[in-house]
């Protein structure tokens, strides 16, 4: 069994599946041109949301992750299990038996509608259209 590769520590979401998730500061909080509260109040709050965001998210990952992560993984691996030995057998049957019908079918069609249509065609064939530039009255 091969051993799991390492985790990349620095880049958490390597193929930027969280990219619409805005939780920094400017993403959240603005204050529009006139109306600006005072520089030291903005600082501080600027402070207070990153240590609120910051605790709140670990004391949550702490205390919930990895249980998520378990029943996730848990997850995946029962879609995996569906597809290998549930699904991929089951289209792989219904593939064989579909060529045998399309086979049957396309017989049963040639035999029936081919005349029909080889005669239409034929009854058809016979008319001719005349397109006349000036009518008489």
């Amino acid at each position: 069994m091969k051993m799991a590769e390492a985790v990349d520590l620095d880049q958490r979401d390597v193929n930027e599946l969280n990219t619409h998730v805005k939780v920094m500061f400017e993403d959240v909080l603005a204050e529009p041109e006139g109306a600006h509260s005072p520089d030291c109040l903005w600082n501080f709050s600027h402070s207070c949301f990153n240590c609120g965001k910051t605790c709140c998210y670990n004391f949550l990952s702490s205390l919930c992750g990895l249980f998520i992560a378990l029943a996730w993984g848990c997850e995946f691996g029962t879609v995996v299990f569906q597809h290998v030995w549930c699904y991929t057998p089951c289209l792989r049957i219904m593939a064989i038996y579909f060529v045998c019908f399309q086979k049957y079918f396309g017989t049963v069609i040639s035999c029936c509608l081919a005349p029909l249509c080889e005669s239409c065609g034929l009854f058809f064939s016979r008319i001719n259209v005349y397109n006349h530039s000036q009518t008489n009255f």
